[in-house]
């Protein structure tokens, strides 16, 4: 059987962490969506500088809207070739959205990574996306930051639904899966909200493995940690969802026909070549989940993935251990997780910075007639 078919039958949704036009064009998303599975996509202001800024699969589109207006805001050409493929992709998934009664079938769209740090901003532009978008499988996404989460509350409220990104702490996820309660409770129709709290996995073992080499050459505990604090940081947050969405404060919500906010491992792709390519999706298995995956994750996960049950249920106490004897160690990691919340936010909005660079650069080559260098 096909691993990636295998992953459902545990209850847990496989969404595609890439976008490009390419991907429609080729009808390369639907077979993905038909052969193996695929239930969603997800999108970022870095998949979305390396798809439009990386090639060329988006000259044509933009010559045509040059044509029309040389002049048009290097934003509203991003908008424009970003929202199509939204809606592109949101349409090739619409089949799933339908088939599921809207618990799956999502594709995602990030507001402006300037606006993290803006609550009332973020508000407006992803109630603006949304009906630019006007798809009921699109998800909005916004970083849980501390101004972010006011903005989750009230976007659920009115009745959209959220992809919450850059978690990396249980303080993170606590957060936002209260603001998702409390937006529930005043929204009109919450039977019709639905909502996935992305939480990063891979780069917090990049960063405490960092810390945990310093210590390594001292302390032969330090070694013992190494790859391992990700996933068990992972499954306490899984833990937490369980007792939040199975516990005796959502039943009232779920009477009313709501869904819970699923957990969605983020950043899955392993980045420590030491490090087995499926480490963080062979060990997060767990009902009610949505593991997003690059397509090298997806693909090797195709090829040679083990499904061996709701790993992400398994050896909690291990899990709870592990990040006990971290601490132990001197390394906190609340101040390492809260860094990389930080610096995901900065790395977005230097992506989508880039991004408007090139394509005022590709403006400028299309409004002088000059020839583009194919990437």
């Amino acid at each position: 059987m096909n691993p990636l078919k295998e992953l459902l039958a545990q209850g847990q949704s496989v969404w595609l962490d890439y976008i490009r036009r390419d991907l429609f064009r080729s009808g390369e998303l639907k077979r993905l969506v038909e052969e193996d599975g695929i239930r969603g996509v997800t999108s970022n202001p870095t998949i979305f500088e390396k798809a439009i800024a990386g090639s060329t699969d988006y000259d044509d589109t933009l010559r045509v809207l040059l044509a029309k207006d040389p002049k048009t805001d290097v934003r509203n050409l991003y908008e424009r070739l970003a929202i199509e493929d939204i809606q592109m992709a949101a349409d090739v998934l619409r089949a799933v959205y339908d088939e599921t009664g809207g618990a799956d079938g999502y594709v995602s769209f990030e507001v402006s990574p300037h606006l993290a740090h803006d609550t009332q901003g973020t508000i407006k532009e992803a109630k603006r996306l949304r009906a630019a978008v006007a798809r009921p499988n699109v998800m909005i996404k916004v970083p849980a930051t501390p101004e972010g989460v006011p903005a989750i509350e009230e976007l659920i409220a009115e009745g959209l639904n959220v992809n919450i990104t850059l978690m990396f702490s249980m303080s993170h996820y606590d957060a936002v899966a209260r603001a998702y309660i409390r937006g529930l409770g005043r929204c009109a129709d919450p039977s019709k909200v639905a909502s996935v709290a992305s939480f990063f996995v891979s780069r917090v073992d990049t960063m405490v493995d960092r810390a945990l080499e310093t210590l390594a050459t001292a302390q032969a505990q330090a070694k013992t940690l190494l790859g391992k604090i990700a996933i068990a940081n992972s499954k306490m947050v899984y833990h937490r969802f369980l007792q939040i969405f199975h516990g005796e404060g959502f039943v009232a919500l779920r009477q009313r026909g709501t869904r819970v906010q699923r957990p969605l491992w983020a950043s899955t792709g392993t980045k420590n070549p030491a490090y087995s390519d499926v480490l963080y999706v062979e060990n997060l298995i767990g009902a009610e989940t949505v593991n997003t995956l690059p397509p090298e994750t997806l693909n090797a996960f195709k090829d040679h993935g083990q499904v061996a049950g709701e790993t992400v249920r398994d050896s909690l106490d291990d899990a709870a251990a592990a990040l006990g004897r971290l601490k132990a160690l001197g390394i906190n990691l609340d101040t390492i997780t809260e860094k990389l919340q930080q610096d995901g936010v900065t790395a977005f909005a230097t992506s989508f910075d880039q991004l408007l660079g090139a394509l005022e650069k590709k403006r400028n080559a299309m409004i002088g007639a000059e020839p583009i260098k194919k990437e």
